[in-house]
């Protein structure tokens, strides 16, 4: 059989709410056994200590703490859904999701995947304490209930496309689960599955029926294989482990945790009682579990057993394991249970051994069996190869191959062979290894449905982070990976952890920094990059960024190597030395063409894709290489030529920045044949340009009229008519590299405007050298097209605020991104420019972030829930009331953060029911309110039906009912009609409006029967 990886685990057992907690109560040899909560049922009013007639014999079992928290905001799920749910559905899709997680997929990347859902479930008491309250039934208690819903909702929610469904057999439920998803895989029915398995105790009716069968322990404990064996102790849990095939795992350099090498399913058939172990049906399915391993009995170092502590059970299962481990002379087998820490856990025990044994073998140790110091002689264990293990077994070097049994009540006996992960599996090879990488700073992110749980989350990856020694690098890459999808996002830089974990608990307690450090993406991303022109430049500009980013350095060093045999000396080297020759202009144009192509393509790189673009004066080279209108030799060779050509003609001219505009100082320069307006850089912002005498004269006229001039430090009259000796040399070199139309957008500062299928040929760049610089006309063409982001690519701002002058656009315009803030910038700077762009909507591909060694897994703590929420059955099994669902209620929240802490008021105050002059809105709102089960706080007109308040096509049919019974004027509506206007409750209540809705005025409040009066503690499903 083709090996299968466990590729990521979750669970939550009694006295374990984590998969680190449990591998802790494991090796500790502890247990979470303990009294019935008084939340499931009253222990004492079913309780004899002699197991009479309809009663337990114990009060004691392996209870989970709070199953009835589940945070129904997270999967938008209303509250009246949620409270209709069976507990177990609501466990599994949280631990689904950490499950995942934990595998290194970020949840929502698997929409639309063939990835299956396999659950392994036994108990249903939810549903019959709510189905045959049929007072209460409801389109939610319907779909809440029912085994196929457990695996189902997962698919749902996830969005999964594979095989979706639910086993029963018994105690052995959710190990034949595996081996069908193992099977799904070999068959490449899928590429990946949700393995699960769950149980909660909710009445006391198991507990009963194993006191009347006489297989319950009076302490509510299982004592695997031990002289003090006395039956059954009841257990619940969850888990949920991911598997794919081994090649693929080490393909996507993902980390495995151990591997499923065969799985084999049976039969009792007839034998000496339905609900009686058979050995020989027991004794066959680990035959067939070890041939379709390809492993010997003798190849087998441990294996966890199904270990209930009944008398027959675990004399049935020792013959079997005997019929094949007996030879062992010397050297037995290990086994053991984890029954005896948590009880049995029903249709949860396989999984709970399957997460066991996977532990084992990754941490190389098996923890001892609990109750193994007085081990049952009756048993003869030594005889069958077999050894209690009564203390850790540290595991050897190299493969381990182990066992895992779990049969059911009813005869469906499951056994799985797994051994440990390949070296190369256990500790996975860098991804892309191949691909330069690393920006000299890393980018953690993470994203949360809103501010509260974003916080939450904060404070979990930062004591995790602050708990172990950690590479940043790979930390964060997993981050970006993994914790991505939600609406809201976050994404701070770092040069270390511990910088890191600082800033993610200043996050946390600082609301003003937490608003800085996330947003919510309004729509879709369009980036435009500028690149600036001479002036900008200074020694060792970028030198830092060159040091500390391997990317960057790669592009720099791509540049220099175009621009050599033309420069005859490395305009690289020159930056990096800090000599003063750059500003030289037969220096400055090369340098800054290589600094703007290095710093385009590193971004580019990093997966930032410009949907613009803009070049000022010698900037538009860079533009036009990005935009492939020409190729990297071609330019490099005309920047360089550009450069020389001008430094050799003569001195004498210079360049006036005049604080007026152009249009104004077009009188000026009309009698000065020798001087021309080098800019238009805003409607105040012009640039003269030509011979020095005739600048001198008209600054003076100028500025004794008032009107601000400034003189620039520059060689040379760059876009004046003193350029014209050299535009024929210029004018052959042109001609030899041509040019093309831009691929991207590009917006030319020599024609004010896009270039609409016109080339950047070389009558374009002879043109360039002395046309007036129209950057307010390109910049304002190009702002009108509504970028998001202005990313500024040269070695210090300077476009940026001339741009924002610019901006004639209403509300805040677009986000200017600097990724090199001047003469002081480094690899940290270009990582706060990624985490804006992050922020903004951008996907960055974020392996480019990284050098080459650090693209490897790294686990993260898994989603932290919220607790908040409640829900349960009230008084489940007291006799004299029906069964319902009670909500523990939250705090009112806004509609667009979702809750927030308790006392603070809601960011949006939303128009309220109740208000005499809207009576539509008030009917409207209080609907909305009743169909999702939510307060009068939780619902506003800013809420999304769908997005928001988990609103399915069975909850509007309920809503266009409660509006028609609510409302006159509007007639009989029809889906088709409303369907299109549900975008948000203030949408709904408009289109009321337009149809004439009118409130009666001898119109109650609510509709008669309805229970929005009820206590919000007492809101039933």
């Amino acid at each position: 059989m083709e090996p299968v990886a466990i590729v990521g685990i979750d669970c939550r057992f009694p006295g374990a709410p984590d998969t680190g907690a449990y591998w802790d109560l494991l090796m500790r040899g502890a247990d979470g056994v303990g009294e019935v909560p008084r939340q499931r049922w009253d222990a004492a009013e079913f309780h004899s200590p002699a197991g009479e007639e309809g009663r337990a014999n114990t009060t004691e079992g392996g209870f989970i703490a709070d199953p009835d928290a589940f945070d129904n905001e997270f999967f938008t799920t209303s509250p009246r859904e949620a409270a209709a749910m069976d507990p177990q559905q609501r466990l599994l899709l949280q631990s689904a999701w950490r499950a995942v997680e934990d595998a290194g997929i970020a949840p929502r990347d698997l929409a639309g995947t063939r990835t299956g859902v396999f659950v392994g479930i036994m108990g249903n008491e939810w549903a019959q304490l709510h189905l045959t309250d049929y007072d209460n039934v409801t389109a939610q208690v319907g779909s809440g209930n029912g085994y196929c819903m457990t695996a189902n909702r997962i698919s749902y929610h996830l969005d999964l496309k594979g095989p979706s469904l639910a086993v029963d057999t018994a105690c052995s439920s959710s190990l034949v689960a595996t081996h069908l998803a193992v099977n799904a895989l070999l068959s490449e029915e899928c590429d990946q599955v949700l393995v699960g398995g769950v149980n909660v105790a909710l009445t006391p009716a198991l507990s009963i029926f194993y006191t009347q069968a006489g297989l319950s322990a009076p302490d509510g404990r299982c004592k695997p294989f031990s002289a003090e064996a006395n039956g059954i102790g009841r257990g619940e849990g969850v888990g949920v482990v991911v598997l794919c095939r081994l090649r693929d795992a080490i393909a996507d350099g993902r980390r495995v945790y151990a591997v499923i090498r065969g799985t084999s399913v049976n039969q009792d058939g007839r034998s000496n009682g339905l609900t009686a172990p058979n050995r020989w049906a027991q004794q066959e399915v680990l035959a067939a579990a070890y041939r379709r391993a390809g492993v010997e009995p003798s190849d087998v170092v441990f294996t966890e057993a199904h270990g209930t502590g009944t008398a027959l059970g675990d004399m049935m299962e020792v013959r079997a394991l005997g019929h094949h481990h007996a030879g062992r002379v010397g050297k037995p087998m290990a086994i053991g249970s984890v029954k005896g820490n948590l009880g049995h856990t029903e249709g949860a025990a396989g999984i709970a051994g399957l997460i066991k044994v996977a532990l084992s073998l990754h941490h190389r140790v098996v923890p001892a069996s609990r109750f193994a110091a007085k081990e049952n002689k009756q048993l003869k264990l030594r005889d069958h190869g077999l050894r209690l293990l009564k203390a850790p077994l540290r595991l050897p070097a190299g493969a381990t191959v182990a066992g895992l049994s779990s049969f059911g009540m009813g005869g469906t006996n499951a056994h799985a062979v797994l051994e440990s992960a390949p070296a190369r599996a256990a500790r996975p090879e860098p991804v892309g290894a191949a691909a330069p990488g690393g920006i000299g700073a890393a980018v953690f992110t993470l994203t949360a449905p809103n501010a509260e749980a974003l916080r939450r989350n904060l404070l979990v990856q930062a004591d995790a982070a602050a708990a172990r020694r950690t590479a940043l690098g790979p930390l964060a890459r997993s981050s970006n990976r993994v914790k991505a999808g939600h609406r809201l996002r976050f994404a701070a830089a770092a040069t270390d952890t511990a910088e890191l974990v600082a800033t993610l608990r200043e996050a946390a307690a600082d609301p003003e920094r937490l608003t800085r450090l996330s947003a919510r993406p309004a729509g879709r991303t369009r980036t435009a990059f500028l690149f600036t022109g001479q002036g900008s430049q200074y020694p060792r500009m970028t030198a830092a960024l060159y040091e500390r980013s391997p990317l960057y350095r790669a592009f720099l060093d791509e540049a220099d190597a175009a621009l050599l045999p033309h420069t005859g000396r490395s305009v690289r080297d020159l930056v990096l030395a800090g000599d003063e020759a750059v500003h030289s202009t037969r220096w400055t144009q090369p340098a800054l063409f290589a600094v703007g192509y290095a710093l385009g393509r590193t971004l580019r790189e990093l997966g930032v894709r410009p949907g613009m673009l803009l070049g000022h004066s010698v900037g538009e080279f860079a533009a036009a290489v990005l935009a492939r209108a020409l190729p990297l030799e071609g330019a490099a060779r005309l920047v360089a030529a550009r450069g020389a050509l001008m430094q050799e003609l003569p001195a004498g001219g210079g360049m006036l920045a005049v604080r007026a505009a152009h249009t104004d100082l077009r009188a000026r320069i009309e009698s000065e044949p020798r001087v021309g307006v080098a800019a238009v850089n805003g409607p105040a912002a012009t640039v003269l340009s030509g011979d020095l005498t005739a600048l001198e004269r008209i600054g003076a006229a100028l500025e004794a009229e008032g009107v601000t001039t400034r003189g620039l430090q520059v060689s040379h009259a760059f876009h004046s008519p003193l350029m014209e000796p050299m535009l024929a040399r210029f004018a052959e070199v042109a001609d030899e590299i041509g040019g093309s139309v831009p691929e991207i957008p590009l917006y030319s500062t020599v024609r004010g405007r896009v270039l609409d299928g016109e080339a950047m040929d070389a009558a374009y760049w002879v043109e360039h050298v002395g046309a007036t610089v129209l950057f307010a006309d390109a910049a304002g063409a190009l702002l009108d097209a509504g970028p998001t982001h202005l990313v500024e690519v040269g070695p210090q701002p300077v476009l940026s605020g001339m741009a924002r002058r610019l901006d004639r656009a209403a509300g805040d315009g677009p986000a200017h991104v600097l990724p090199v803030r001047g003469p002081e910038s480094t690899g940290r700077d270009l990582a706060e420019a990624l985490a804006e762009l992050y922020r903004g909507g951008v996907e960055p591909a974020w392996d480019a972030v990284y050098a080459p060694e650090e693209r490897v897994a790294h686990p993260l703590p898994p989603y932290a829930f919220s607790t908040e929420h409640r829900y349960w059955a009230r008084n489940p099994v007291r006799r004299s009331a029906q069964p319902g669902a009670v909500r523990q209620e939250r705090p009112a929240a806004s509609a667009a953060e979702g809750p927030h802490e308790p006392g603070s008021a809601p960011s949006l105050a939303p128009v309220r029911p109740g208000t005499p002059a809207d009576p539509v809105a008030d009917a409207v709102l209080a609907a909305v309110g009743l169909v999702g089960g939510y307060t009068d706080a939780e619902v506003g007109p800013h809420d999304r039906l769908y997005e928001d308040l988990g609103f399915d096509s069975v909850m509007v049919m309920e809503l266009k009912n409660r509006l028609e019974s609510r409302l006159a004027g509007i007639g009989t509506l029809t889906v088709q009609d409303l369907l299109p206007r549900l975008s948000s409750v203030g949408d709904l209540i408009a289109y009321l409006r337009e149809l004439g809705a009118t409130v009666p005025a001898a119109a109650p409040r609510g509709d008669a029967g309805e229970d929005r009066a009820l206590p919000h503690q007492e809101r039933t499903a």
